[in-house]
C-alpha cells in the first residue's frame, strides 16, 4: 500500500469521525430541544387542567348552593304549611275545650 493511499484512508477515517461527532452533537441538541418542548407542553397541560378543575369546582359549588337554597325554600314552605295546620288544630282543640267547659256549667 502506498503512502498516498494510507493518507487518503486516514483522511477519510478522520472525516468520517468528524461527521459522527457533528451528527452526535446535533442529535444531542435535538433531543434536548424535544425534551424542553415536552416539559413546556406538560406545564401547559398541567396549567390548563388546574384551571379547568377550578372552574368545575366553582360550578359545583354554585350548583350545591342552588340546591341548598331550593331545599331551604322547600323546607320553609313545608314548615309554614305544618305551622298553619298546627295552628288550625290548636284553634279546634281550644274551641272543643271551651265548649266542654261551657257545657259543663
Amino acid at each position: 500500500m502506498s503512502a498516498d493511499a494510507i493518507k487518503r484512508i486516514l483522511a477519510a477515517e478522520y472525516e468520517g469521525n468528524q461527521v459522527k461527532i457533528i451528527v452526535h452533537d446535533r442529535s444531542k441538541e435535538s433531543i434536548a430541544a424535544v425534551h424542553a418542548e415536552c416539559e413546556k407542553n406538560a406545564a401547559d397541560v398541567l396549567s390548563r387542567a388546574k384551571t379547568e378543575i377550578e372552574q368545575l369546582k366553582h360550578a359545583t359549588d354554585r350548583k350545591a348552593m342552588d340546591a341548598a337554597a331550593d331545599l331551604a325554600s322547600t323546607t320553609e314552605n313545608r314548615l309554614a304549611a305544618m305551622s298553619a295546620r298546627a295552628e288550625k288544630r290548636l284553634d279546634m282543640v281550644a274551641e272543643r275545650i271551651y265548649e266542654r267547659i261551657v257545657n259543663i256549667e
